[in-house]
Order: structure tokens, then sequence, then C-alpha cells
């Protein structure tokens, strides 16, 4: 499996969770995780192919549990790598019948989801380590006033563009706003291109395809409260329809609105992609070169916002706190969190790190962005609501339904998902 491919398995995984995972999850009502005990020595770990080269994430992790058990006689720490795919429905189901891992490796939305599980971060990260972290990882991580994870890394998703197609058309400036990249689309198109790339499956995550317009809207998902959704809001109408004006004038392919071929398939692979916010340079560089790729901002209607992210480490109730606090820390300080961020191609979460690659033109660009991005709603039912969502705005764009229609289809049955307690 390719690095893009990985990719793509790993957004459609952090899509919806299946209905198995909402039920353990309801069910857990505060259970703890493995429980081993404020007196064990051991300490269990479950993580994720954040690194996606086997060899390399596996040589990362022995290394630091090497080194961390040196400085502990008598510990030992397990770290175990999870596929991503129906990540939630095994650790959910592992809490429920108290075989969870002490520390776990989890996304900003997947925390509301366990957060009567998790041991808020505050309860054991020093005080000069939450100080050092970026506004952007520590707000990610934090529900209800409360911590629940220690970041490890932080990744932006900004508009990228394909240099050779901008060549090819003439031009030499790229988009900054809805109406630049609107106003390129039909020139694009006589030259065989298209303007951007839209992934409409309802297995892809919203995070990545749908939010950034509705943000950039001046949208929201969730209403403060969290309580109702906001999403079919004037801003949201705004975005769908906008999209909906690039799928109808054939701007963007419109067979990705239902289906998700392997990346070295689409148009964006095959050179024909003016610009996308849903691929990294890391997916696009085997098929662009690294010198073709431009980095530009986030799109801007009313503001320019992207989709992050921010990989934490949570601890579960029954672990021992200091112990595993303790390696989460260490995991956690900039020199050993550099090992995973490097190899991932993502970003330090705190300010001490600094620059993590020098001379690179291109990650420096992609690091500018990271102010502009936010990490989505962190609610608990979050998920679920995009999983009713999702159908909604794809039947707007295949013409079965008006927006405003769509979203106000989606935001009756999410509304009363996330008024749920």
């Amino acid at each position: 499996m390719s690095r893009t491919t990985h990719r793509s398995s790993r957004l459609r995984a952090a899509a919806a969770p299946a209905l198995a995972t909402v039920l353990a999850v309801s069910a857990l009502a505060g259970c703890g995780g493995s429980g081993s005990g404020s007196d064990s020595k051991s300490v269990t770990m479950w993580t994720y192919p954040v690194i996606f080269d086997e060899a390399k994430n596996k040589a990362y992790w022995d290394g630091l549990v090497s080194a961390f058990e040196k400085k502990h006689e008598g510990v030992t720490v397990k770290v175990e790598t999870f596929p991503w795919a129906n990540r939630d429905t095994q650790l959910a189901t592992a809490i429920a019948s108290g075989k969870g891992p002490d520390v776990v490796y989890l996304i900003p939305d997947q925390l509301p989801k366990y957060a009567k599980n998790i041991v808020p971060a505050d309860d054991y990260m020093p005080a000069d380590a939450k100080k050092d972290y970026t506004d952007f990882a520590l707000e990610s991580v934090t529900v209800d006033g409360k911590a629940l994870g220690t970041p490890v890394l932080t990744s932006a998703n900004p508009l990228i563009c394909d240099k050779r197609v901008f060549k090819a058309i003439g031009e030499t400036s790229y988009p900054t706003t809805w109406a630049d990249l609107e106003s390129l689309a039909p020139k694009l198109k006589k030259k065989g291109f298209y303007a951007t790339s839209y992934s409409g499956d309802t297995q892809q995550t919203l995070n990545m395809t749908f939010y950034p317009l509705l943000w950039q809207a001046g949208g929201d998902v969730f209403a403060q409260d969290g309580k109702t959704t906001t999403f079919n809001s004037a801003a949201g109408v705004k975005a769908l329809t906008y999209l909906k004006k690039l799928v109808d004038g054939g701007y963007t392919d419109k067979d990705l609105v239902t289906t998700t071929p392997k990346l070295e398939q689409t148009p964006v692979a095959k050179g024909k992609v003016a610009c996308t916010w849903q691929n990294t340079p890391a997916d696009v560089e085997p098929f662009w070169g690294k010198e073709n790729i431009v980095v530009q901002p986030p799109l801007k209607d009313v503001k320019p916002v992207g989709y992050g992210t921010v990989g934490a480490l949570s601890m579960l109730k029954g672990a021992n706190t200091k112990l595993a606090g303790d390696w989460i820390s260490f995991v956690a300080e900039p020199k050993n969190a550099a090992g995973l961020e490097k190899g991932a191609g993502y970003f330090p979460a705190r300010e001490s790190a600094g620059d993590l690659y020098p001379g690179d033109a291109l990650q420096k660009a992609v690091g500018d962005t990271l102010p502009t991005m936010t990490a989505g709603p962190l609610q608990d039912k979050a998920r679920e609501v995009m999983g009713v969502l999702a159908p909604e705005i794809q039947a707007a764009l295949l013409g079965k339904k008006s927006p405003k229609d769509a979203l106000d289809t989606a935001a009756k049955a999410a509304d009363a998902l996330a008024s749920r307690g």
C-alpha cells in the first residue's frame, strides 16, 4: 500500500463510526481501561501507524521504550500499533470489557466521546510543558475546560496548487479566495483541467471536504452550546451552493462525488487539477514533483481557515497515573516527539521544538499556515452528525435536492443526535 493510499484509508476510517462503537461508548458510563492500577509497573499504549513505514514506526517506538525503561528500573512499556480502520469500535469494545490500554493515541474529535474514560492531562502534565504548547495544539484537546490529551504533533491542510497547470494556462498568480478560483475555472476547463477536486463519497470525513468551505463562509457545524447544529445557516447554504456550482460547471470531477478511487487513478495524480485542499504535499509529491507544489493559505470567503489535526496521547482511567503520566510526558518532550513528527511529515505541538525542517521551503510554507487551521468540532456526536450530513451533501451535488433542503433535512436528523445525552 502506498503512502497516499494509506492516507486515504485513514481519512475514510475517520468518518462516521460503526453503530457498535456508538452503543459501546454509550454503555461505558465512566468505566476505565484495563485497570492496571496505581501499583502497576507496566504501561500499555495503543497507537496507529502515524509513521506509515512499518519498520520505521517500530524502530521509533522501540527506541523510546528502551530509553524510558532504562530511566525507570523494573518498568515495562508495551506499545501496540493497530490499523486505523475500525479503531473506535475496537477501543470502545476493549474499554467496555475492562481490557483497554493505559494510554491511547487520539485525535480531537474522538476526545469528547471518551471523556468519561480519560484522566485529564492536567492531573499529570508538568506546568512548564503546558505553557509550551501552541494555542492550536492545546485548544484542540480541551473539552469543557479540561485538556483530555497531551499533544505530540500537529498538521495542516492548506490549499495546494499544481504549478504545471497554471503554466499551461498562462497564469502566474494563485487563488486566495472563492471568487479567484471560480473566475479561473472556465479558463481551466477550456484547457482540459479541473479547478479543484472534491471527494463527495459519504465515507470521506467532512473535516477534509465540506467543513473547510463552511468555516470559510463564516459558518460552523454546531452552536456554541453543542446541543444544536448550525451547518444549515446562510453560511452553510452559501458554501454548498458554491460547491454545487463547481460540480455543475464541470470544474471538478463529478465521478468523485460518489466514488473514491486510489489517488493514483484520480485527476489530481494525473496533473489535471489546479488546486486542492483535500490532499497534502506529501500525498501529491510522487505525482507532481516537489518543485511543482505551490502552498497557499486556505481559501477565503469571509475568512481563510482550513482543517488541521492534533495527535495526542490520552490516559485512560485505571492506569497508574504517575507511571503512565511519566511515559506520556516523556514521549511529548520535543526531542522525543520530533521523531514521530518528522517520520510522518507533521509539525511540533510545542513552541520550544523550533523548526524541524530547516532549509525545506515546502514544509516551511505548510507550517506557516498552521495558525489558520482548526481541528473541527469537539462534540461527542461529531462523527455521527457527519454520518447524516454527508449523504445530504451528496444528494445536493447530484441535483436530487436544493442545497437548502439538503442541509435542513440533515440538520433535523443531526439535532436529534446532538441533543441526545
